[in-house]
């Protein structure tokens, strides 16, 4: 798959994730709605469906990891910025054949789409704390 499929994937599953943290349906049921549109047309599917049923299940330890980095409780990050972070801390802790940098990288793009005008500074500065913490 594309690095363009990929990145769609990303955007598709931070609205999923998004809707998921705001109104807790399922990822099973948001992931069909979300199949089932348009707009998916040119991103890996798969990637998304990976994304959004396993972020799910490692959220305690993504943001368990997340709250080193961040200077407020993580349930208190506005649930956009939270949605991004949780997908970008996710490729940073369990995906390791994804470059830390891309999953920043990532992270950033999704945050100017889909953020405020500054919530990819925050992004950046939070992935990136997150991905130094993962050196050893």
């Amino acid at each position: 798959m594309s690095a363009v499929s990929r990145h769609l994937a990303r955007r598709c599953a931070a609205q999923a994730l998004y809707q998921w943290l705001v109104t807790r349906q399922s990822p099973a049921d948001i992931e069909a709605s979300f199949i089932s549109d348009d707009e998916m047309e040119g991103c890996d599917v798969d990637y998304f469906r990976h994304l959004i049923l396993n972020i799910p299940n490692y959220q305690s330890q993504i943001q368990e990891a997340l709250a080193e980095c961040v200077d407020r409780p993580v349930d208190q990050i506005d649930p956009v910025e939270r949605a991004i972070l949780l997908i970008g801390g996710y490729e940073i802790l369990f995906r390791l054949d994804i470059p830390a940098g891309v999953a920043i990288d990532e992270a950033i793009q999704v945050a100017h789409t889909f953020g405020s005008d500054d919530s990819y500074r925050f992004i950046n500065g939070v992935l990136d704390r997150l991905a130094g913490s993962q050196k050893h």
